[in-house]
C-alpha cells in the first residue's frame, strides 16, 4: 500500500529536494505541494493525504497557524514537521500543536524513512538530533518542584526503559534492535505506555519523564 503525502514549504527548491528524497523511499509518493500555509486547508480537503510534510516558516501563514487549522478541521490528520528551526520552545509549541513528530531540513534519506514509517504506524518521531534540545526545554517548563505523587506510574522496568528512549527520539525500530526485541514487542510496550498513563504525544511524554525524574539532561 503507497501512503501519500502532501509538501508544503515556501521554497520550491526545499520541494524539489524533499521530493527527490521520497522517490527513494519505497512506499510513499507525493501527491501535491503547497507554497504556504494559507494553501494547507483547502489542499489538504481536496487530496486527503496520509501524511503532511510542514515548513514551519512561510511568507503569508505560518506552519503552527496552518497546524493549528489542519488539526481543528482534521483532528485525525498527521503532520511531520520539516524546519530548520531547533528553537526549543517553538519545536514544544509545534508538537503541543499536534504535530505527529519533528525533523530538520538536513535529515537524510534513512531518517525521514524512519519517521514516515512511524506516522504510517500511528507512531509520533522526534529526530534524535533535537530530542535533547526538547527535553532540555522541558526542564525549564518544569523548574517546580516534583509533585507528591512522583513515581506512582506503575510502569514496569522494561516500559521505563522503553519510554527513556521513546523520550530521547528512538524509533520503534532501533528501540527493538537495541533491545533485542521484536517490533511487535515495542509497539505493544509503547501503547500500554501511552494507555496507563494517558498520554498520546511526544512533548506529554517528555513533559511526564521530566516531572517524575525518569529521565535528565545527563541520561
Amino acid at each position: 500500500m503507497t501512503r501519500t503525502l502532501l509538501l508544503v514549504d515556501d521554497h520550491a527548491l526545499i520541494r524539489a529536494g524533499v521530493r527527490a528524497l521520497v522517490q527513494d523511499i519505497p512506499g510513499y509518493t507525493v501527491i501535491g505541494e503547497a507554497s504556504d500555509g494559507a494553501q494547507v486547508l483547502e489542499t489538504f480537503s481536496a487530496l486527503l493525504p496520509d501524511i503532511v510534510l510542514l515548513d514551519l516558516s512561510m511568507k503569508h501563514t505560518g506552519g503552527l497557524d496552518a497546524l493549528r487549522q489542519l488539526k481543528t478541521a482534521y483532528p485525525k490528520s498527521k503532520v511531520l514537521i520539516l524546519s530548520m528551526h531547533t528553537d526549543p520552545e517553538l519545536i514544544m509549541r509545534a508538537l503541543e500543536s499536534g504535530a505527529h513528530g519533528y525533523l530538520l531540513k538536513d535529515t537524510t534519506a534513512n531518517e525521514l524513512e524512519q519517521a514516515l514509517l512511524a506516522l504510517s504506524n500511528d507512531e509520533r518521531y522526534l529526530s534524535p538530533a533535537i530530542a535533547h534540545t526538547v527535553i532540555k526545554q522541558a526542564l525549564v517548563r518544569n523548574q517546580a518542584p516534583a509533585s507528591p505523587v512522583a513515581h506512582n506510574h506503575n510502569l514496569t522496568a522494561r516500559q521505563l526503559e522503553i519510554l527513556r528512549l521513546i523520550v530521547r527520539g528512538k524509533s520503534t525500530r532501533e528501540i527493538a534492535h537495541g533491545l533485542g526485541l521484536s517490533i511487535k514487542t515495542v509497539e505493544a510496550h509503547r501503547s500500554q505506555i501511552m494507555k496507563r498513563l494517558q498520554i498520546f504525544d511526544v512533548a506529554g511524554l517528555v513533559l511526564f519523564a521530566v516531572r517524575e525524574q525518569i529521565i535528565s539532561l545527563d541520561d
